[in-house]
């Protein structure tokens, strides 16, 4: 269960920001070359963002997301970021099972040629089109690589320009979406599965109802596109005491009845057998890893 709840995006280009980031308490940071970079800094960008992977990597969970496959671009950033201390990257608009296995074969070969461990560098698509969603369960079996992924949920990103819903905090209009991204990553074996970004920076209520919509889903965090989201983000993407103390009871409950010679109880008037015990288990599970 264990993987980040927020991913704070910070411009490579910045080296002010790069050097602020880690203090802001985001359980991972990601180095971005993609949107937030002009064209004519990309190559700016790269030479920072390799510098503070090296400055960073002992103290931070490091991602970077990089440029996507049809720009042309993406070779020249993974020659620049696969280094040691970077943990994945955040494949950017990712459309097709092809695009991972194309990645994959350029990652194994800087891999290789730094003499970094093989399958090292995460693969974490983001699926911000028709298309992407739309072939969600190709996409995040088609590489070991892939350990994570992001619905590329924001006010007025890409995925919402391709489909034309309105956007709302509360997401019913992209529930569907959620769903269909969060059931493939699953039959995929992807444990750690985000939501896009919250746009707007002045709206904690909004980010509190976005949050929680992704999380009854089963989203385990969300990307940050501003310090002040990131308290808001980890709270939320957390089990609550009061879940925490319910499944504990739970499996108190249970090894009492097994050692009665039962197997089945009830715990605040809710059956509890195996499987309630399986949910219990993947809780704390989930609970234990948010602590290191």
């Amino acid at each position: 269960m264990s993987g980040p709840r927020s991913l704070l995006f910070v411009p490579a280009n910045r080296a002010d920001m790069l050097a602020k980031a880690p203090s802001y308490g985001a359980d991972a940071l990601i180095f971005d070359l993609e949107d937030s970079v002009p064209v004519a800094e990309k190559p700016k960008a790269r030479v920072l963002a390799r510098e503070f992977i090296g400055k960073l990597k002992a103290a931070n969970s490091i991602y970077v997301r990089v440029n996507a496959l049809s720009t042309g671009m993406l070779r020249d950033d993974l020659e620049a970021v696969a280094v040691e201390g970077l943990a994945g990257i955040r494949l950017a608009k990712t459309e097709s099972a092809e695009h991972i296995r194309n990645v994959d074969a350029m990652v194994a070969e800087f891999e290789t040629k730094r003499g970094l461990a093989q399958d090292s560098i995460e693969i974490s698509p983001s699926l911000e089109s028709a298309r992407g969603v739309w072939f969600a369960y190709e996409i995040l079996s088609a590489s070991p690589r892939v350990r994570s992924v992001t619905c590329g949920t924001a006010q007025d990103g890409d995925l919402q320009t391709d489909l034309g819903y309105t956007w709302t905090a509360e997401g019913n209009e992209v529930m569907y979406l959620r769903s269909r991204v969060l059931l493939a990553a699953r039959a995929a074996g992807v444990e750690h599965v985000l939501d896009g970004a919250y746009s707007n920076v002045r709206d904690p209520e909004g980010l509190r109802v976005c949050c929680e919509a992704a999380r009854k889903l089963g989203y385990r965090g969300k990307s940050v596109i501003h310090p002040n989201q990131i308290a808001t983000i980890n709270r939320v993407f957390a089990p609550t005491p009061q879940e925490l103390d319910y499944y504990r009871r739970v499996i108190e409950a249970f090894d009492a009845a097994v050692a009665r010679g039962s197997a089945a109880t009830t715990v605040d008037g809710k059956l509890v057998d195996y499987a309630m015990v399986g949910m219990a288990k993947r809780v704390l599970a989930w609970a234990q890893s948010l602590t290191h």
